[in-house]
Formats: structure tokens, C-alpha cells, sequence
């Protein structure tokens, strides 16, 4: 890592400090548009003191739907639009599943559905949170309101492109990685406030036993998140023309990551259990409210059970869809390559989908536990909610910036051809 951070500032490596350096100045926009408060709105009047089952969306936006500014809605809009999109894809629809069969060209139609139906989802939920917490508006009022944060929604899919293609990292997930990590100090405050109380020396002292459990908490799930990415199933391949030596096999395979899926899993099943908290938001029916608040949250018993299904459920979804079956077996057929013991055509097929099965099985076991581990531990300690979908938010950002490093990492060999020795697994 030292290594590689020299390498970075070597001056040689100017137009990717530039990427760098641009990728900082788009998060900092982010965060500044996170202050600005949408125009026409009394801060005072506004019902976001206690968002409750909202509180992830707030999180992933840096705060910004607790304070109501024009990133209100933050990137969840094209998350959740991009579920919908991929759920389509599975024979739903078949033009969708056509599409995802026609390679770059498909994956860019598919793209651009997805943008166009994010900005419809962003008007109608900036419609949703606009009549839930702005009391006393006009019809005329919440509809503007919506526009802008359509448009602020708009605005952070733009500034995400303009990472992903002249920056370092993918734009989107940097912009959730940024949210959460601006949200994350005071949440460590509230963890403190509500752990170190009483009056007796006896009771503070308890308090911070408990504190520094939180903390170590968070400590192992910063490792367990590093293990599970850099974890990898190597499947030993070799080519028909090429000399099948010993040293030769040995360098041939097929890394399948035990996670291949990466946060994506998680990011989406957050969306996902967020959906009946926004209807809420918006319906005001406090029987309704009251249910979701009740059955349908992650810190609670039926809501945590569906978040974890959830997290197994994208972790297949998202796993298969990058990573086809029959795509690799018929690539590996084209090139000469075989699977030592296993016949080219179905079964090399059916070899790699039991693989990619038990492997995702394990891998969305270890991201359940966790993403598990701290609401669980926050519903024993009582800690409020904003705390206990920390470790849901800290999980996001150490997978975003592992995948992040390692892009750099790539830039920093394809620029200067620097290699690390990797230790023989």
C-alpha cells in the first residue's frame, strides 16, 4: 500500500492525481448540496426530527433528507430503479431479457431505461417526502418542490457519470460512500451519548465498556469485510495448445471472487425494505405507519428477517447476472481452454453454476452476518435506529473503497508497470 501510495505521487502520475483529485471535488459538491436547503421550505415547519424507518435513506445521503436540501433523495430513486430493471430482465419482460442478451449495445439501452425510470421515481417519492413533511402547502407547492429534487437527483446521476468516466471509482456508489461517511461521526455520538449516562461512577463506567465493544464491533466488521473481498474460489483450467507443465497449470485458472457480488447486495436490499417506510411517509395513515414501523424495518424481528433473505436473494440475482454459466464455458471453449476432469459443453456448465452456487451461498452468509451483527447488537443495547443501520452503512463503504483501491491499484500498474508480490494463497 506505502508502495503504491509513492508510486501516486510520482510526478510521472499527474493525469491520475488529476482523476483523483476531480473524483474529491465532485464529493464535495455532494456534500455542499446536502447544506442547501430546498427554496420556499421553513426549516422550522419541517417533520424530519425523528425519520425513523427512513433513517438509511438519510444515512446514504450524507443527512441531506433530515435537513430537506435539494439531495433530499440522494441516488436511492436509480437504485431503486435499477431493482426493477434487473427483476425485469429474469423473462419478465421479454424485450428486457433480450436486451440483456445483446451485449455492451443491450447493457446501454438497459442503462438509459434505467436513468429515465430513476427520474420518475425521484419526482414521485420528491412528491411522497414533500407532502410528508412540509405541512400546510399547496398542491402547486409540493409539485415544485418535487422538481427540485427531481432535478437535485438529476443533478448527482450526472456528477456520478462524470466519476465513473473521469474520475476514479464508480461515481454512484462513491456518492452512498460519501453520504455515509459524513453521517457516520455523529453516529458514533449518539452511540456514546446513549451508552456513557447516569450519574454514578459505577454506570459511566459501564457505559464505556459498552462503547468500546461497539467499537470493536465496527473494527470486525471493517476485517470481515476485507476478508470476504479478498477472498476467492480458484477453478485450475488449461489450454489444449499450450504445454500442460506443471509451472504452466499452476498459472492457469478461474478466480471466482467468495463475494462477486460486492455491496451490490446490500445497497439493494436496503432500497428494497426502505420502500413500505416511503409509502408510509406519504399515505399518513398511522395504522399503516404503525405496521411498517411494527413488521417491516430492519431493526425489527420480521423486518430484519426479510432483509437478510433479501441480501442472499440479490447476492444470486447479481452474482449470475455478471458472471453467465454458459457464457464462460462457451468463452473457455473458443480459446482452447478446459476444465481438468470436467467435458467441455453442459457439464463444463453445470460445474461452474455449482461452483458459483456454493461459493455465493457462503459469501451472502458471511455479508448477512455482517450486516446482521450490529442491528442485532444495537436492539440488545437499545441503541436508537440512526445507530443500529451503521454497520449496514459501514459495510457499504469498506466494500466501496476496496473496490475502489483496487481500480487505482490497476491504474497505477497498466500507467507504470508496478507489480506486488502476492502471497501464494
Amino acid at each position: 500500500m506505502f508502495a503504491n501510495f509513492k508510486q501516486l505521487l510520482n510526478p510521472k502520475n499527474k493525469d491520475l492525481q488529476k482523476k483523483i483529485l476531480f473524483t474529491f471535488v465532485c464529493l464535495f459538491i455532494f456534500k455542499l448540496g446536502t447544506t442547501i436547503i430546498v427554496p420556499g421550505i421553513d426549516k422550522e415547519s419541517l417533520g424530519t426530527d425523528n425519520l425513523g424507518f427512513l433513517e438509511l435513506i438519510n444515512a446514504m445521503g450524507g443527512g441531506a433528507l433530515e435537513q430537506f436540501s435539494i439531495f433530499a433523495l440522494g441516488v436511492m430513486p436509480y437504485i431503486t430503479a435499477s431493482i426493477i430493471v434487473q427483476l425485469l430482465q429474469m423473462d419478465i419482460i421479454p424485450y428486457f431479457a433480450e436486451l440483456s442478451k445483446q451485449g455492451q449495445t443491450g447493457r446501454t439501452k438497459l442503462n438509459q431505461i434505467t436513468r429515465y425510470l430513476g427520474i420518475a421515481l425521484a419526482f414521485i417519492q420528491g412528491y411522497m417526502f414533500s407532502f410528508a413533511f412540509v405541512a400546510g402547502g399547496t398542491p402547486m407547492e409540493y409539485m415544485t418542490f418535487a422538481l427540485i429534487l427531481t432535478a437535485g437527483t438529476s443533478l448527482l446521476l450526472w456528477i456520478g457519470d462524470q466519476i465513473t468516466a473521469k474520475g476514479i471509482g464508480n461515481g454512484i456508489s462513491l456518492i452512498i460512500m460519501a453520504g455515509i461517511i459524513a453521517t457516520m461521526p455523529n453516529m458514533f455520538m449518539e452511540a456514546w451519548s446513549n451508552f456513557v449516562t447516569g450519574g454514578t461512577t459505577q454506570l459511566i463506567t459501564l457505559g464505556v465498556v459498552k462503547f468500546i465493544l461497539f467499537a470493536l464491533l465496527y473494527l470486525a466488521i471493517i476485517l470481515g469485510v476485507v476478508y470476504v473481498e479478498c477472498a476467492e474460489r480458484r477453478i485450475p483450467i488449461q489450454y489444449a495448445n499450450r504445454s500442460n507443465s506443471v509451472m504452466n497449470a499452476s498459472q492457469n485458472y478461474i478466480p471466482f471472487k467468495l463475494n462477486s457480488a460486492g455491496v451490490m447486495p446490500v445497497i439493494l436490499a436496503s432500497a428494497f425494505i426502505s420502500i413500505p417506510g416511503i409509502i408510509a411517509s406519504f399515505i399518513k395513515n398511522d395504522g399503516f405507519k404503525l405496521f411498517v414501523s411494527k413488521y417491516l424495518t430492519m431493526t425489527t424481528g420480521t423486518g430484519f428477517v426479510i432483509y437478510i433473505v433479501c441480501i442472499f436473494a440479490f447476492a444470486y440475482f447479481y452474482t449470475f447476472l455478471q458472471l453467465k454459466p454458459k457464457e464462460l464455458a462457451e468463452n473457455l471453449n473458443q480459446n482452447g481452454g478446459f476444465i481438468p476432469g470436467i467435458r467441455p459443453g453442459d457439464e463444463t456448465v453445470k460445474y461452474i453454476s455449482k461452483t458459483l452456487k456454493r461459493i455465493t451461498t457462503v459469501g451472502a452468509l458471511s455479508l448477512a452476518i455482517i450486516a446482521g451483527l450490529p442491528i442485532v447488537f444495537g436492539a440488545i443495547s437499545s441503541l436508537p435506529t440512526s445507530v443500529r443501520i451503521g454497520g449496514t452503512g459501514l459495510l457499504i463503504v469498506v466494500g466501496v473503497a476496496l473496490e475502489t483501491y483496487k481500480q487505482l491499484d490497476s491504474e497505477l500498474v497498466t500507467r507504470t508497470g508496478y507489480t506486488k508480490r502476492r502471497r501464494n494463497r
